[in-house]
């Protein structure tokens, strides 16, 4: 019936039609009446179609109405990524959001003219979440609950709770199931489903972001019960059409802390100027088959979350951790991407195959870069020198092609037993990360390039050129700083000018600014290229043990079936959304994390003190990357008690009047905790006071032409390619 009902409206002569009258053009008896106003109400949710006045139906473009996803920043103002993917991002001004929440599907009507690049939101389409987490409070006449997401700006009134097992007072952790929204100029209303607990106690602050972000802390029955059917062991049979790799020198390079082990390498010379490189990567495919319960709970997920306290894994730990683990010892089934290279890594030709390995031994990363730095001993030692000459080369070759260099350092909190930050560690992009990452980067792209030579259908890893609004303003911000500056729309300006940053004060704060312009990294059937990598043809391939669209790009390269049920355009935009989602929680767990530990400092009177970096300037502040902490906040001039600071637009730097100290962006800078808001989900600053003077003194900086070299941050790449948990 869908493809019926959109050849009709696709139709040069059609004009919008109500249910009766689609039903008599359709030829459909009155019978099936429901059964269309429920195809319809589903391709109206999918976007495929618009209901106009009069309950009339019609293609979306024929009303000049584009379905999309809208991202809603704390501001207010919305951003939506539209469903067809050659249609650029339109802005929704904060007046023009309807109802909607971020991540809901909706429908957009462009404004006059399209070259304003804005619209309204006109209907919502589908909510992406109707549980919200908050927190109740209590008016004189009611009671409310304010979200825990900063993003959704109007409390929802609730009635008083009752039958859910536990009392809920004021101040509570709630979930709340949102009802229907109808005006913006209305509150919501909803209904109390869950009580959490207090803020401080224990457990309920994770308890928070995994209710807000729908994660499961379990498997269902049936699922468990299918892995554990599966076994333990590698058996006779499962080697069947493999090649055999167990003798080579396999070994997996890992943070220390990892348990799921998806990739391994081998490196051996094959001639005086070649070498043959073999990319192992764990075979899920081979265990998790289509139509199972695994495979649906898999799909469901789309791939493990990595809270600050726990993972949520895709796969149940008996695969995850066990079975489909690469562990150093014992044999495990793979898919290979076998290379030959030349010297200088070039790609002279590819072979794939289903294969069983016997990893010689696992390496954490601050292993590899300890060996290294130091001469190799044992032939695995020098394989692993071998391959990091190798890995070097073909990252200069890869660069030379018009890969740009967005990496960041990371930060990882440590929790005690308490589940408190016991600390905070910074984690570079060493040459021990670039050893593997070269070479998984050079399996994703050489399965995305058979994939697309034998026209299989499959999903990509998909990073869009940055819009040229957003471009143009960003290379107006860099010529405001007198930092020379090109085409960013031609990619070789923009590693001009990323090398240009690299070597300056302000370099740090505006590559940070570089990275908001760029879009979001998504999956799609398409082969639309990775822009940051500079790869017209990339896939994910190799991390199916935490990525469902590797699994799937597992199943299209070796011809297995797919998921009957789902289409792999619905899965690609399933697990593009699930990434999403993930994230989101990740980014929620650590800060609930940080702001608990914030408070603590607060509430000791002795906050510590932080090397900063100003990435922004206002006239009320400005704003700082905390890179010992991983995350941003506003200093506010209130806070700055000594002077009276003034902001001079034109020179985008603030200047104190009394003592005529300068605060520029790039600037380093010391800073302390000064307020936490958990409501809103933000931090203030405030200068460091200098050594024996009280808490609250300035410790602006004095002018100076040679400021010192920025911090750097915590990753926020936005669209990256291959990423390792």
């Amino acid at each position: 019936m869908e493809n019926q009902i959109l050849k009709l409206l696709g139709r040069a002569d059609y004009a919008p039609a109500n249910i009766p009258e689609l039903l008599q053009q359709l030829g459909l008896a009155r019978s099936r009446q429901q059964e269309l106003q429920r195809e319809l109400h589903r391709l109206e949710q999918a976007g495929r179609i618009a209901r106009i006045k009069g309950n009339r139906y019609i293609l979306p473009r024929e009303a000049d109405l584009i379905p999309g996803r809208i991202r809603i920043n704390r501001a207010g103002k919305g951003f939506l990524q539209p469903d067809d993917s050659a249609v650029k991002e339109i802005a929704i001004p904060e007046n023009a959001t309807l109802t909607a929440l971020h991540e809901d599907h909706v429908l957009v009507r462009r404004d006059r003219p399209e070259s304003k690049n804005t619209g309204t939101v006109i209907r919502v389409l589908k909510r992406r979440r109707t549980k919200i987490v908050g927190t109740l409070q209590k008016s004189t006449r009611f009671l409310y609950v304010v979200p825990d997401d900063p993003r959704m700006q109007h409390d929802i009134y609730v009635p008083e709770p009752r039958d859910l097992g536990r009392p809920a007072y004021v101040g509570d952790k709630v979930v709340v199931e949102l009802r229907e929204w109808e005006s913006r100029n209305a509150n919501p209303e909803g209904e109390i489903i869950e009580v959490l607990g207090a803020p401080d106690e224990e457990g309920v602050d994770m308890l928070s972001v995994l209710r807000q972000y729908d994660l499961p802390l379990h498997f269902p029955k049936t699922v468990l019960a299918e892995a554990r059917a599966i076994g333990s062991q590698v058996s006779p049979r499962d080697l069947a059409g493999r090649e055999d790799c167990r003798a080579q020198q396999v070994v997996t390079i890992d943070p220390d802390d990892a348990k799921d082990f998806d990739d391994a390498i081998c490196l051996q010379r094959f001639s005086a100027d070649q070498w043959k490189l073999w990319v192992h990567i764990a075979d899920v495919s081979h265990y998790v088959k289509p139509g199972t319960a695994l495979d649906d709970e898999a799909r469901k997920r789309g791939n493990s979350t990595y809270l600050v306290d726990r993972v949520i894994p895709m796969l149940p730990e008996a695969l995850s951790n066990e079975l489909c683990s690469l562990k150093p010892g014992v044999d495990r089934l793979t898919k290979c991407v076998e290379f030959l290279l030349s010297s200088d890594g070039r790609v002279l030709a590819t072979r794939f195959y289903p294969a069983v390995i016997h990893s010689q031994q696992r390496f954490a990363y601050r292993e590899v870069l300890e060996l290294l730095h130091r001469q190799p001993v044992g032939p695995i030692e020098r394989m692993l020198h071998d391959a990091n000459e190798l890995a070097q080369r073909i990252r200069r070759l890869r660069f030379k092609a018009g890969s740009l260099d967005l990496d960041f350092p990371e930060s990882k909190i440590r929790l005690d037993e308490q589940g408190r930050i016991a600390r905070i560690e910074r984690t570079e992009n060493d040459i021990s990360h670039q050893l593997i990452e070269e070479y998984m980067l050079l399996a994703n792209e050489a399965v995305a390039t058979r994939l697309m030579g034998r026209k299989l259908p499959a999903v990509y890893r998909v990073h869009e050129q940055p819009d040229e609004r957003r471009l143009r303003e960003y290379r107006e911000e860099v010529l405001s700083h007198q930092v020379p500056c090109g085409n960013l729309t031609k990619p070789a300006e923009v590693q001009k000018l990323l090398q240009k940053l690299g070597a300056l004060p302000v370099g740090q704060a505006l590559k940070i600014g570089f990275l908001k312009s760029l879009m979001r990294a998504r999956y799609d059937v398409k082969p639309l290229g990775h822009y940051g990598l500079a790869k017209p043809k990339y896939t994910h391939f190799t991390s199916p043990i935490r990525r469902y669209a590797d699994l799937v790009v597992h199943r299209a390269l070796f011809l297995q079936p797919h998921n009957p049920a789902k289409s792999l355009q619905e899965t690609a935009e399933h697990i593009s959304d699930t990434e999403r989602n993930s994230a989101d929680a990740e980014r929620d767990s650590k800060d609930v994390k940080l702001f608990a530990f914030l408070k603590a400092q607060l509430a000791s009177g002795k906050p510590e003190r932080y090397p900063a970096l100003v990435t922004d300037l206002r006239n009320f502040g400005f704003f700082v990357d905390v890179p010992g902490l991983a995350m941003s906040g506003l200093v506010p001039l209130s806070t700055i008690e000594e002077d009276f600071f003034i902001y001079d637009e034109r020179r985008n730097q603030l200047i104190g009047r009394r003592t005529r100290r300068m605060i520029r962006l790039g600037d380093k800078l010391e800073v302390q905790v000064a307020k936490v808001d958990a409501f809103k989900k933000q931090v203030d600053f405030r200068l460091a006071a200098k050594t024996g003077e009280r808490q609250g003194r300035s410790g602006g900086m004095p002018p100076s032409p040679n400021r010192p070299a920025v911090s750097s941050r915590s990753q926020q790449q936005r669209g990256g390619g291959w990423r390792r948990k």
